[in-house]
């Protein structure tokens, strides 16, 4: 017997659909990605001048001069204070200008992209040019490409241990240990990949861990957190921002200036951002600067720990209220 004609079309009208939901997805997460990778470029960038007052501020006027909007220019008495700056992670580098030429001081350790760029700026004033290196990036991995590409997996693997524990823990003792005990192993393991295996990571091999166990936490609790409180729509929610969004934005290869505002600071807000702010704090700068992201990751940690908590219970209740009505319905009639 033939089937009417709406019920043969319909498969096709659906797959059509989401096709073209697929490429709605894609034209959106294109731009996403690309656009702040396509348009790099120094804004607001902290950078010092160090040196007598006179020159100090005469270089930094033609450097404000030569690239508005670019850096955020402060003048330091000396290269000592310079150094100071740059350890404490108030500056990317310091340009120091002399009679035999200029020296530019970077710390790579914050962003090779960014102490590469403001090399090219140096070089390109007409004048000899000394770099050196006051916190310099790991020296197996002086382009920095080695950090990048080792925290994107870290956030993949979080975001999908958190996905599983909102579907598979039975309950909320099961969901919280899995949580922490997901948080402690991820750090001691990725600190042990990235600093002993592949070697691109220096520091402290605790303090690293305990930046990567926060982030990993953080983010698997988050993905855990929204799937308790929305059920499978929290969880895609949860790897949308904190994956795809947060990778985007995240500057980890970059630096959070170097991208259009406001996304370069929005970035830095979500756990990628901050993750990888936090580990290079303590990988390159003995934990200088950790203050603001080990404080928006614990934020991420204990909301997360939160809604994990209490967001299923609120469910379990709302579901198992209609079962128990009807239970209890049952054992009066026959009672009765």
């Amino acid at each position: 017997m033939a089937q009417p004609a709406h019920r043969l079309g319909s498969p096709i009208v659906v797959a059509v659909l989401l096709a073209a939901v697929a490429v709605v997805l894609q034209a959106l997460l294109v731009p996403l990605f690309a656009a702040p990778a396509a348009n790099l470029a120094p804004r607001d960038l902290p950078v010092a001048v160090a040196g007598p007052a006179p020159a100090a501020e005469a270089f930094a006027a033609r450097l404000a001069a030569a690239q508005p909007g670019a850096f955020d220019l402060r003048t330091l008495p000396d290269p000592a204070a310079g150094d100071r700056a740059l350890r404490d992670r108030e500056v990317y580098a310091v340009f120091v200008p002399g009679p035999d030429g200029l020296t530019l001081r970077t710390a790579a350790g914050a962003s090779p992209t960014v102490a590469a760029l403001l090399t090219e700026v140096a070089r390109g004033g007409g004048v000899p040019v000394r770099v050196v290196e006051v916190v310099p990036a790991d020296p197996d991995d002086p382009r920095g490409t080695g950090f990048a590409a080792g925290f994107l997996p870290l956030a993949l693997v979080s975001v999908l241990a958190g996905a599983l524990l909102a579907l598979l823990a039975a309950n909320r003792p099961a969901r919280l240990t899995g949580l922490v005990a997901y948080g402690v192993l991820a750090g001691l393991t990725g600190a042990a990949v990235l600093r002993g295996w592949l070697g691109v990571l220096p520091g402290d091999y605790l303090s690293n861990a305990g930046a990567i166990g926060l982030f990993a936490l953080a983010t698997a609790a988050m993905v855990t957190g929204l799937g308790a409180l929305l059920g499978r729509a929290g969880i895609g929610l949860g790897a949308f921002l904190l994956f795809l969004v947060g990778n985007s934005l995240g500057a980890v290869a970059a630096a959070p200036e170097l991208l259009p505002r406001p996304w370069g600071d929005l970035g830095q807000w979500l756990p990628v951002g901050a993750g990888a702010d936090l580990l290079r704090s303590a990988a390159f700068f003995d934990g200088a600067g950790a203050g603001a992201p080990l404080s928006i990751l614990a934020g991420y940690a204990a909301l997360g720990l939160l809604l994990a908590v209490t967001g299923r219970a609120a469910i379990a209740i709302t579901e198992s209220a209609p079962a128990d009505t009807e239970k209890n319905r049952m054992v009066s009639n026959s009672v009765a």
